[in-house]
Formats: structure tokens, sequence, C-alpha cells
């Protein structure tokens, strides 16, 4: 038999050492490499006890000396070496630490020390950083802003991209959200049906249940051992329902009881709500309980340790009522009176709790206790039903406490005014300084002894100033208007000599409680004579200003009008007040004060244009005609060479008729040397009247002087076009904009005639070129914009709008115009981003108000309407889609106030409202006409819009 093989014994490579310069795959051609964990740490470890260095445990290492770690070169530089050496010879050592700020010179000032100049210096230009860090730090944060919202309007979140279809979400009804169907698991493995299994029920739950719902009429044998006195162990007590109902009966008749039983003793029980009262009733816990048990322990105590203590027993009561024991809380207050007899709060207590027919009797033995206690007089007064036994009781209380201001008010009051008269002067007989008795008493009394009440009240009240404001308005009312001034000013002087200080702010609101109570001649002399106390001299012109405009905004317009006259008295050629005041007059006075007011203004600022301008025009809207052409002729003489008195003398002879005066003037006016409104109006002129020559020959003298006035150039090229010569026509707007390249409506005016002539392509390059000439102009984007829509171009339509709001993100025009171009279910959300951008815009509102229009919300777009009016009023359009949505949705008072506002305004601008109004033939109508022919005009452009999307 062979002997088994001894294995040989396994070599354990992973634990052997190596042969010296074995190289891992070198057989294999790999190229070996050495890592930092072949070589160990770049820095010598420290010395550890148990090492070769035999150091202590704590010691400082050999050669280093302190704080040499920071920099500070050590007392003996012995210890070093050979790589000391080395590294001295380079400059620098090859292990030391890189540092990300100062990089491989972090050594060259290791040495150095760390002193208080490098402190200080450090500080210095941390100072340094932090400033040129701010100088341009709000520059730097608005371009980084403008930056993240590049960024965010160019890459949208997913949110902002669904956010109109989120806003959707609340059109859908309860219902459709139901029906949307649930997502559930429709996958294979929960496909397949599971195996349900019935378990039937057991005949002892069905036993049990039969058993329960039996009736039993004897005693069950466990029951008749235990002699039937003894529930059993194993059987459920049962439960006597005819107890409970009884128990809830007595619940029930308490609480009512409770309800009834009030402090006034009458029935507080509603007799078909009491139900829902009972339910509403705060039902006391064991938690509430307890409190109010241990109150009233310590109110007992109280009141049995100091018992002529009145807040102890008024304390007690009112716990005692709030538990709902108010015979008790009587009880208890009946206690405090009789212990503290002399305490009106006990009595007015007791009262309170009482009922009716006992409160009279309690509060009579208590004014009897306390006879000088006003309130219990007017309690017992109180409790009386009939007038004259309430005035008898404080007749009797006046008996005992004459000098009570109070009793003697109520008394007065109560009675009638002879009554009252003799009352009140017993009143101020027994309450000399009260003003108000004295006031009260001149008012009822005859005009010759009020004078003598108020001559006595003045006596008597040295310091008061009602008692002259009263005597003044006295005098007015009975019709002697020059004692109103002098006793202003007497009672003025004679309060300052009192010491009296003048408060300007408490008479002005004197003279406009004198306002509202007709006396206008006092309110006068109040503002006359207090208006410029505490006024700096250099400040009075606007602080007066400021005052009659704040009670302008009051309504006090007799107040604000008697400011104007003394500041004008001061000012006589401030023409900034005049101005105001007549704005005043013309707003609140009569046309008579107005031309008053006028002719005053002229005679001392004669060469004020627009007071004699406003003068003119008041007597043409009054129909006045030759009195305004006297007005012009005198302020011609006064000011000769007003270019703006001939104008308005040429207007008044235009709008009435009479163009043969009017060319004179405008002759005169050119002869004079005239500016270009002259030769402006002088071509209107003849074009009013049909002289396309004369009116040619006027626009190139006038464009020869004055080549820079678009206006002239746009006339022009309007005649050529009227005539039909559009070649003409094109070169005159091409001419004017030459001159005038910033001019918008040259621009416009021969985009659209190159549209006429040779279709969308030439207008488009016109527009084009507009836009360059002149960048981030939104009128001539909307143009482009609108010549497409007009061309059926609807998609180059959307994309020159998208250029458009996103050169100029803030025009109301462009948003209008994308809100009216998208869909309808589209708007509300292009609304939205609208009123975002430019809230306060015109356009926007408007056409948000139109949309509400659209949606049958009246009120809605009624309030926009009027915000859009408000917000542009000299904007035609505007308000002719208003007055049109009122002859839609409104009243025949809404009309007329739409309208009559209108007129106020005097429109000038607005695309349909300036092609209405511009035309020859419509030169001379009203505001209304013109108002009435732009509602007409809408309509036909919505009805046209209309049938194009159909």
């Amino acid at each position: 038999m062979q002997a088994p093989v001894v294995p040989k014994p396994r070599l354990e490579f992973l634990s052997s050492k190596p042969p010296p310069n074995y190289v891992a795959g070198l057989g294999r051609g790999a190229t070996g490499f050495t890592t930092r964990s072949d070589i160990g740490p770049a820095r010598t470890a420290p010395d550890l006890p148990g090492s070769s260095t035999g150091g202590a445990i704590g010691a400082p290492p050999q050669g280093g000396g302190v704080g040499r770690g920071r920099g500070k070169g050590g007392a003996e530089d012995d210890g070093g070496g050979a790589e000391d050496d080395e590294a001295e010879e380079k400059g620098y050592d090859e292990n030391q630490t890189f540092d990300e700020f100062e990089g491989n010179d972090v050594g060259l000032f290791a040495s150095a020390e760390y002193d208080e100049d490098d402190k200080e210096a450090d500080a210095v230009w941390e100072a340094i950083d932090e400033r040129m860090d701010s100088r341009r730090k709000d520059r730097r944060e608005a371009r980084l802003k403008e930056e993240i919202e590049k960024y965010r309007a160019s890459n949208p979140k997913i949110t902002e991209q669904f956010a109109d279809l989120k806003r959707k979400l609340h059109t859908v009804t309860a219902q459709e959200w139901d029906n949307i169907p649930e997502i559930g698991d429709y996958t294979n493995r929960n496909k397949k049906k599971r195996f349900e299994s019935f378990i039937p029920v057991p005949d002892t739950l069905l036993e049990k249940a039969r058993q329960e719902q039996q009736n039993v009429t004897a005693l069950d044998p466990k029951s008749r051992a235990a002699g039937g006195t003894e529930t059993p162990w194993a059987q459920t007590p049962v439960t006597d329902l005819t107890a409970v109902g009884e128990g809830r009966g007595t619940v029930l008749s308490l609480k009512l009881d409770r309800l009834s039983d009030s402090v006034s003793g009458l029935t507080v029980v509603d007799p078909k709500g009491y139900l829902t009262d009972l339910k509403s009733m705060k039902i006391t816990s064991d938690a509430e309980i307890s409190d109010i048990k241990k109150a009233r322990l310590l109110l007992k105590s109280v009141i049995q340790t100091n018992p002529k203590h009145p807040p102890g027993w008024i304390a007690a009561a009112r716990l005692e009522e709030v538990a709902g024991k108010i015979q008790a809380a009587r009880q208890l207050i009946q206690k405090g009176c009789e212990e503290c007899p002399k305490s009106e709060d006990v009595w007015l207590e007791a009262c309170r709790l009482s009922s009716p027919d006992e409160a009279k009797g309690v509060i009579a033995r208590g004014v009897k206790t306390i006879p000088n206690s006003v309130k219990l007089w007017m309690l017992a007064s109180k409790l009386e039903q009939d007038v004259g036994n309430k005035c008898r009781v404080l007749r009797k209380a006046l008996e005992y406490i004459p000098d009570s201001v109070r009793l003697w008010k109520a008394v007065v009051e109560l009675s009638n005014e002879e009554d009252a008269r003799l009352y009140l002067q017993r009143a101020v007989e027994c309450c000399p300084l009260h003003i108000e008795l004295w006031l009260a008493l001149a008012r009822l009394e005859t005009y010759d002894n009020a004078k003598k009440v108020l001559n006595k009240a003045r006596e008597k009240l040295t310091k008061e100033p009602a008692i002259w404001i009263t005597a003044a308005k006295l005098e007015e009312a009975n019709g002697n208007t020059g004692m109103v001034g002098k006793i202003i000013e007497r009672g003025i002087r004679s309060l300052q000599n009192e010491g009296l200080d003048i408060d300007r702010e408490v008479w002005m609101k004197e003279a406009e409680a004198a306002e509202r109570a007709g006396s206008v001649l006092t309110c006068q002399a109040i503002i006359q004579n207090t208006i410029g106390v505490g006024v700096e001299e250099e400040d009075r012109k606007r602080t007066w200003v400021a005052d009659a405009e704040e009670c302008k905004k009051r309504g006090s317009i007799e107040t604000a009008r008697a400011i104007y006259a003394h500041a004008l008295t001061v000012f006589l050629i401030k023409k900034s007040i005049w101005l105001k005041a007549a704005q005043l007059e013309k707003s609140h006075g009569t046309r008579e004060s107005l031309d008053s007011l006028l002719r005053k203004a002229v005679t001392y600022r004669p060469q004020a244009e627009v007071l004699w301008l406003m003068g003119a025009k008041e007597k043409w809207l009054a129909g006045d005609v030759p009195a305004a052409r006297a007005i012009l002729q005198e302020a011609y003489a006064a000011i000769p060479n007003s270019e703006e008195i001939w104008l308005a003398a040429f207007k008044l002879e235009f709008e009435n008729h009479e163009p043969e005066r009017a060319r004179m003037l405008l002759a005169k006016a050119r002869e004079r040397g005239g500016t270009e409104r002259v030769w402006m109006k002088s071509a209107i002129v003849e074009r009013e009247l049909g002289n396309a020559s004369e009116e040619r020959k006027l626009l190139e003298e006038g464009l020869k002087l004055f080549p820079s006035f678009f206006k002239l150039w746009l006339m022009l090229g309007q005649l050529d076009d009227r005539l039909g010569r559009l070649e003409q026509a094109k070169e005159a707007y091409e001419s004017g904009i030459k001159h005038c390249p910033s001019c918008i409506p040259l621009w416009l005016s021969l985009a659209s005639l190159e549209e006429k002539m040779n279709g969308l392509s030439k207008a488009r390059a016109v527009l084009t070129m507009g836009r360059k000439k002149n960048p981030k102009n939104p009128e001539l984007w909307v143009a482009a914009v609108k010549a497409e829509s007009r061309n059926g171009n609807k998609k180059e339509s959307e994309i020159l709008i998208a250029k458009a709001l996103q050169e100029c993100p803030a025009s109301g025009i462009l948003w209008a115009t994308s809100i009216e171009m998208v869909p309808r279910p589209q708007r509300k959300t292009k609304s939205a981003d609208a009123l975002k951008r430019c809230n306060n815009d015109p356009h926007v509102i408007a056409v948000v108000a139109k949309m509400f229009w659209h949606d049958r919300k009246v009120d809605k777009a009624r309030n926009w309407l009027n915000r859009a009016v408000t917000l542009a009023p000299d904007f035609g359009d505007f308000w002719a889609m208003y007055y049109k949505f009122e002859l839609q949705h409104g009243t025949e008072e809404t009309q007329r106030d739409v309208m009559k506002r209108c007129v106020a305004a005097e429109p000038k601008h607005g695309e349909k409202w300036q092609a209405i109004s511009k035309a020859v033939e419509n030169s001379h109508l009203p505001v209304e006409a013109i108002l009435k022919k732009a509602v007409v005009v809408l309509g036909k452009d919505e009805n046209a819009a209309e049938s194009g999307k159909n």
C-alpha cells in the first residue's frame, strides 16, 4: 500500500515580505510608481513617549522655540540638518503646505513677526476692499437681477408654463370634478380574481341577538337565589329609560327657571326659539364649579374680615349672579348696603340686581342715605316712566345739588322752551363758570336779552372765545353785518390781553363750524383776523394756499374763499393765487362772482394772459360773444404782442362762424411775425373755406420759415391726399421725415399712404425704417401689427407683437393690442400678465373693462371704464366706449353724467376721436356730437371685427 502524499505547505504571499527591488508586474511589462503612502508623511512625526528620543509627555520638542510655528524665530538655530540647509539654498521648502490665497509664497514671510502695524495695514486693506465692493453694488445687483429675469423669461419653470391651465381650474364645477375618473391599478398582477370566502354566522351569535331583543318578565334562578336585591356579576344591568326621561325633564325645567329669573324680573324666554337658546347655553363643568366655590370662599373671607369694603360686597354679589343664584346675589348686596350705606357704587349695584318694582324702593333709600350723589339721582330719574315724574325727581335733586351741570342739562332737555329758559336762568346763577349753560340761555332769549346774557357771560368767563363767536353770530343773524368783524376783532384783542394764545388751527375749525351753521360773515371775520397768526412772512403764501385747498377738500367752500380773499389783499400781483381763486369760483361759485373776480384780477395783473383768456372764455361759454370780444380787445391793448391773445380772438371768431374776421386776425398776426401756430391756424381757416390753393400757399410759406414744425408737413400731405395727388403727398411726408425724423405721426401717415398705394410690403418697409430711427416706440409697433392683421397675416402679427413686448415690456397700448389678438379663453391670463407689468395704464384698464363688458359683468365693467377715463380724461376713445356701455346697460341719469363729464374734460386725443374731430365737416361740432359719432364708429368697427372672425 502506497503512503499518502503529504501536501506542500502553501506560501503566504500577502503577509510575507517582498524581495528587495521587487516591482509588481514587472515581468509582463508593467511600470512601477510610488505613492505618498509608500514614502510616509512629508513632515517628521512628533516625539512620542517611548520613542528613541526619550522625550517626556508634554515636553517641548528639541530645538523648537516658543512661537516658531507662528513665524517667530528661535533663540538658537541648532537644529536643522541637511534638509534645512537644502531648503535655505533653494529659497523654499518643497514639502510646505500649499496656500490657496498666497500660493507658493506662503513661506516667504513665515519668520516675520505679526505686529500692530501689520494688523492696522490689514484693517486698512479690508476697508478698501469693502469700499470698492460697495461702489458699484447697486449697479451690479441691478444687472444681476436683470440677467436673472432674462434667464427666467427664456427658461420658464414648469409651474409657470402651466399657470394659465391652473387658473382655468376655478371654472371646473364640483360635478365635473367628481366625473373625472380615478386612476386605478390596471396591472395584470392585480387583475387576477381573488378567491372570496364566506363564513356562516354561528348559532351562538344569532341566539345572543334573539335574547337581547326579547322582554323578560320574570327573574332568572340566579336572581331569585340572591333574593332579587342584587345584580349577579355576570348579568348586564338594565337601564331604566323612564328614569332617564324624568331626569332630562328636571334638567330642562331648571334651565327654563334660570332663564326666566332674570335681573329685571321679566321672562326672557323666547316661546319659539327657547330650545335653540338652551343649546347655546354654556354647560358649567366640574372645574368651573370648583372655581366658583373657591371664589365664594375667598370673597366670604373678604366681606367678613372687612365688612366696610364696598368692592368686596359688589364682587360677591356678581359672583352669585354669574353662578345663576340671583336671589343670593340680591341678599348679599342688600347686606352690603347696610354695611356700606355711604357707597353709591353699592346702591347702584343693588338697584341693578333688583327687579323693576323693587329698584325704585332701593334707589329711594339710596338717595336718602346719600342725597349728594348725582349718579343715584340720575338713575332714579331714569327709572321713572313719566316725563313729569322725571322732572320732579331732577328738581328734587337740584335742591340738594344745585351746582351740578349734569342735572341742569338733564332737566332742561326734558322741559319745554319756556321752562328751559327759566331753568337756565337759575342754572347760570348756580353754575356761572360753565359756558354751555350761558350759550344755551342766549339761544333761547330774545335779541336784547341774549346780548345781556352774553355780556354777563363775558364778565364771568374772560378767556372763553366761544362767547365772542356766539355774539358775532347773533349780530349776523339779526342783520347787523357791520358789527360782526368788530366783535371778532375786539374779542381776539381781549383774549390776547387776558394772556390766551391764539391757535390758528382751532380758530379755522371754528370758522368752518360757523360756515356749517350758516354764519358766513362770522366765518370770514374769523379767517380775516386769525389766518396770519403764527405764520412766518416768507411762508404766508404757501401756508394760506395749502389751508384753502384743505378746506376745499373738506367742503368748506366759504372758508376757502375767505382765505383766498385775505391772501389776495396781501399778494395783489401773485398770478397763482388769482388762478386758484378763479378755479374755486368756477367750480363752486356763480358766473357773476367769477367775472367779478377776474375783472379784479386783470386790474392788478394786466400782463397775465391766462386771466384775460379765462374771462373771455367764460363770457363765450355763457353765450355773450360781444363781451368776450371786448375782453380780448382790452387784453390786446394791455398785451399788444401776445400771440395767445391773437389765437384766442381767432378761435372766438372761427367757432362763431366768422371766417372773414378770423382770416383778418391771422393775417395781422402773420404780419407781426407770428410763430408756426399762426401759420397752421391760417391754413386751417383756408381748409375750412375750401381754398386749397391758398391753403397750399400758406403751408409752403410756413414750411420755408419753420421747416422743423411737423404739423405743417402733415397738413400738406393730407391736402394732397384729399385731392388724390398721392405721389405729391408721399413726397411731402418723406420731406417731413427728413426734417423731423422723430415725428411718429409722419411715419404712420407715410406707412398708411404706402399701404394704400403699393400694398403691405412698402408699408412694412416704412414702419421697419421708422422703428430703426425711433427704437422702443410702441405706436410704430402697434401700427405694424395692425397692418399685418388687416392683410390677414395672423402669424406675422403674432410674431411682431411678441417682439414688441420684448422691446417695450411696460407699454400699455402694446399689452392692450396683445389682449385683443389672443382668443377669448386666453384673455384673462393675458390681462393678468398685463396688469402685473403696467397696473395703472389706461389702455390695459380699458381692455379689461371691455372684457368684463362682453362677459356681462356690468358693475365691474362700469368701475373699470370709470377708472380708465379718470386716468386718461384727454383720450376720447375711452369716453366713447364708456358712453356706449351706458347706452346699453345704464340709465338716462348715468348717460347724462358721462356726457357731462366728457364735455368738461374736452378730450383731444384717441385714434377714432381724432379722425372724427379733425375731419373738415366736423370742425365746428360740439363735444356731444363728436362723442355720439365716435360711438357709431366704435359699433361699426366691432361689427366688422366680429364678421372677420366668423
